[in-house]
């Protein structure tokens, strides 16, 4: 039985185009993922988040007996809270600028990498010709960050590396961070659905921020591990799917099924989302999550030294 916390902290968080789940979601795949740590993990876990600059603010006013957990849920917010801190430089949103876009130093990195959050695998339904995604990307730096966790690289390094593989196998369960529908509308592609509108300008609400949001867009981590311990598991053959490719295969092909279904169109809209669009988009959200706070506690499980 998971034990609800009492403590509430709020986390000032913008909105991006870039981000998948609200931090709400993000949180409660941290939530789910804490509830599969061994003692031996969450206790190691526990340590590295101590290096994190944003520690202390995630455990004020939190009971002792509560700050390992809060920490860690909290944690799963930390790269999209860099892209509007003070001190962080956004170094491009789609376009990798070089070495610099792959560097693995720990905290003294002060590049938002938004570009590390998705892998946009593209498709069409008219023809249109493909953009391949480029690397670095969600997958490129879940296979480099799970490797340095394993390694004999310094706690900073693996503080770091922790925190990002804690955000970005939550990112890459959202099915929006995984695609890129091309079209003779959109030929360079939808951006995962940040080009698709649902309403008339002036309004700006698009699809990609709709999946961000579907599971909520509470910042309590009180909320977030009520919500998570209302989540049916997932079966355990498939939380044991360790693949990060099988993972990403099955965002995209989520979004295909679920994401561009009616009534959203072949192009930009705008679409309305009736009722049964947005219970369905809930209920794959709840798979999703489930399933990445799963396969999370099996990564940190099977490789953090």
């Amino acid at each position: 039985m998971k034990t609800q916390i009492t403590a509430i902290l709020a986390v000032t968080l913008l909105t991006s185009s870039v981000w998948a789940w609200d931090s709400d979601g993000h949180m409660q795949v941290a939530e789910i993922a804490w509830q599969h740590l061994t003692t031996a993990s969450r206790t190691r876990v526990s340590s590295l988040l101590k290096l994190n600059p944003n520690y202390q603010s995630w455990i004020a006013n939190v009971p002792a007996a509560r700050r390992k957990r809060v920490a860690f849920v909290m944690a799963a917010t930390w790269p999209d809270f860099i892209k509007s801190a003070q001190g962080y430089t956004n170094d491009t949103d789609t376009a990798p600028p070089g070495p610099a876009s792959s560097q693995n130093i720990g905290y003294s990195d002060h590049l938002q990498h938004r570009y590390w959050h998705f892998i946009d695998t593209p498709f069409s339904t008219d023809g249109t010709a493909l953009v391949q995604p480029v690397a670095p990307n969600a997958k490129t730096q879940i296979e480099l960050f799970t490797a340095a966790i394993a390694s004999e690289a310094s706690d900073n390094i693996k503080s770091y590396d922790l925190v990002w593989l804690v955000h970005l196998v939550g990112d890459v369960h959202q099915p929006l961070h995984a695609t890129s529908r091309f079209s003779a509308d959109l030929p360079k592609g939808d951006e995962g659905g940040n080009l698709v509108f649902l309403c008339a300008k002036p309004c700006k609400d698009e699809l990609h921020a709709f999946w961000d949001n579907v599971l909520g867009t509470s910042k309590s981590p009180t909320t977030a591990i009520t919500a998570a311990d209302k989540l049916a598991a997932a079966s355990a053959a498939e939380a044991a799917v360790a693949d990060d490719q099988v993972w990403i295969t099955e965002s995209f092909d989520a979004a295909k099924q679920f994401v561009y279904a009616s009534p959203v169109g072949p192009d930009g809209g705008p679409y309305t989302l009736n009722a049964a669009y947005k219970a369905q988009a809930k209920s794959e959200a709840k798979v999703r999550i489930e399933l990445a706070g799963m396969r999370l506690a099996n990564l940190i499980n099977a490789n953090l030294k």
